[in-house]
């Protein structure tokens, strides 16, 4: 799947714009890490992709064809989206929970394919002793990987997930990246997340796109090429430093810079 937005603007008001003159191709089979500072317009971003906010003015188009000529229905067979947080409070098993994320593929019944591909993405989220747990007994980091789990059991082309690590522990944030890269690479699809990690994504992103104030488009690229002093300085207003991590880079952090 292409993805590609041509001048997209998007404001709640006339002087309250969130993302200003977006120019952006996303076609990269893999992980695409979006990061970038607080209340720069990641979120919206991805919504205007997704169709869930329609722009101010620009479009955005799949595989060339515009957006607003694509239902609703058909965009969510071939896209999937797992939101920050979710507001589920499910009595269901997990099993059963993630079956609702294939309600888009499944007939007037339940399929064995449908339960083959629920059981599949149980496993790689590492979920197998929770199947038959409640979703509403689970933690708060259980809930997201749940989440993720319901994302792909769609069997999506694109993934967008919006900060899909935010509430595990380190050792799962790593977790789940290299699963979802691994995954993006296996099934030939594109991965989307917004990370607001950026040793996690300079380390496991295929592509990195870099947003800055105020609501921009300041970079893309490969990590190596697109995380610099120079790029952390000018977008985060800190200092760091820059070390060769395996070929990847990774951002130490000095200081703030002085506020103007």
């Amino acid at each position: 799947m292409k993805i590609t937005l041509e001048d997209v603007n998007y404001g709640y008001s006339a002087d309250q714009m969130v993302l200003h003159d977006i120019n952006l191709t996303i076609d990269t089979k893999g992980l695409v890490c979006i990061i970038g500072p607080n209340g720069v317009g990641k979120s919206t971003l991805i919504r205007c992709i997704n169709k869930l906010i329609k722009p101010t003015s620009g479009n955005v188009y799949i595989d060339g064809r515009n957006l607003n000529d694509i239902p609703l229905k058909e965009l969510s067979q071939r896209m999937s989206y797992v939101p920050v947080k979710t507001q589920d409070c499910f009595s269901m098993n997990l099993i059963d929970t993630i079956l609702v994320g294939r309600h888009n593929k499944s007939k007037w019944r339940t399929t064995e394919e449908d339960l083959e591909a629920v059981y599949k993405v149980i496993t790689l989220m590492g979920l197998d002793e929770l199947k038959m747990r409640n979703f509403n007994e689970l933690s708060a980091g259980q809930h997201q990987k749940v989440a993720i789990a319901r994302g792909l059991v769609q069997e999506p082309e694109v993934l967008i997930l919006d900060e899909p690590t935010s509430n595990l522990d380190a050792r799962h944030q790593i977790y789940v990246t290299q699963m979802l890269r691994a995954i993006a690479e296996q099934q030939d699809m594109t991965v989307i997340m917004i990370c607001h990690d950026l040793n996690v994504s300079a380390k496991y992103a295929n592509e990195i796109i870099v947003m800055a104030p105020p609501g921009i488009i300041y970079g893309k690229g490969k990590p190596e090429d697109v995380i610099t002093a120079s790029l952390i300085e000018d977008v985060y207003k800190v200092k760091c430093e820059i070390i060769n991590d395996e070929g990847k880079p990774h951002v130490l952090l000095k200081s703030q810079l002085p506020s103007e």
